[in-house]
């Protein structure tokens, strides 16, 4: 008869040995290390992805809002380039002012207060919209327009136009009571003032100057005009910002699309062969096409180098009031 002791002693028990136990450890150890390869890996990954997004966002935003404003650059609701009387005082003092050809560009850090090496452009046009002339008293600098909801305040900068010319003046008063506009000479509380009361060309900065009378139909409209340039954000990178201008003064400038590095700009001039930069003499007035190059960088540093992600984005826009 077995006992108890027989079969334990026939059936001893088993167990690993420290061999056995050092060789699972390090499957174990490797299966782990694997897993965290790979959550690592797509960690890396999502960042990559996530950042290239944001980078690629940053450009979308940027070039949406600029080829907006470039597309309508030297427009008017009337007609394409139409020789434009502009009475403003002293209108070579103020950027927004210069209305030598609706469109001006500055290369390599020129324009004051932006990054070095960045390019720089200036955009000036009619705005959409305006409203119509039932009159013009020359005498009294006064429109009468067609509706008194005509969302024009006293000093704003104004465009009116026939398809003979267009003029630019501040309006000295906006009266949606009579409904009336009117372009007087004489001091105001914001911006330039008119040198002369007068529309016509050539431009006579006297009381009167040179009268030219729009008759009906003819169209006033708000002056819009915005500068876009590269500059140091403060956060220890630069920004794409907008700078605009409101009743004759230059407002703040405004963030438009953080990470925007470098801006180069190109200008095509009617019958030539390719693209050039901004240089003085160039004709302005000529210029078709505006070719945009962004140098867009991300926040992380997940690039290859283990550096920040940057890419070069280029945008051709046409001038709509120069090739239409």
């Amino acid at each position: 008869m077995k006992t108890i002791r027989d079969v334990h002693m026939r059936h001893p028990q088993a167990g690993l040995s420290l061999i056995e136990l050092m060789i699972s450890m390090v499957l174990g150890l490797l299966v782990v290390g694997g897993a965290i390869g790979v959550f690592v890996s797509n960690q890396q990954t999502y960042r990559t992805t996530e950042s290239l997004a944001r980078l690629q966002e940053n450009g979308r935003v940027a070039f949406e809002l600029m080829a907006r404003e470039v597309r309508e650059a030297a427009g008017n609701p009337c007609a394409s380039n139409l020789p434009t009387a502009n009475v403003l005082k002293n209108p070579g003092a103020s950027w927004w002012a210069n209305w030598a050809a609706g469109i001006v560009g500055y290369d390599n850090g020129a324009l004051a207060g932006t990054a070095a090496g960045t390019d720089a452009i200036e955009l000036m046009s009619g705005t959409s919209g305006g409203v119509t002339v039932t009159a013009h008293t020359t005498n009294s600098a006064q429109f009468k327009v067609n509706t008194s909801d005509h969302g024009i305040e006293d000093f704003d900068i104004l465009m009116v136009c026939d398809y003979g010319q267009a003029s630019i003046f501040q309006a000295t008063g906006a009266n949606s009571s009579n409904v009336t506009i009117v372009h007087n000479t004489g001091n105001v509380k914001s911006g330039p003032g008119n040198c002369t009361k007068g529309l016509g060309l050539p431009v006579e900065c006297t009381t009167n100057g040179t009268f030219k009378e729009y008759g009906p139909r003819s169209i006033v409209v708000k002056l819009h005009a915005a500068r876009w340039f590269v500059a140091d954000n403060g956060r220890g990178g630069r920004s794409l910002y907008r700078q605009t201008m409101d009743k004759g003064v230059t407002a703040a400038r405004e963030e438009v699309s953080e990470g925007i590095q470098d801006m180069q700009i190109q200008f095509l001039v009617d019958g030539a062969p390719d693209y050039v930069d901004a240089a003085a003499g160039l004709a302005w007035q000529n210029v078709t096409a505006v070719r945009i190059t962004l140098t867009v960088q991300g926040r992380e540093n997940v690039g290859t180098d283990g550096g920040q992600l940057t890419r070069d984005i280029s945008h051709v826009v046409n001038l709509r009031n120069r090739t239409s």
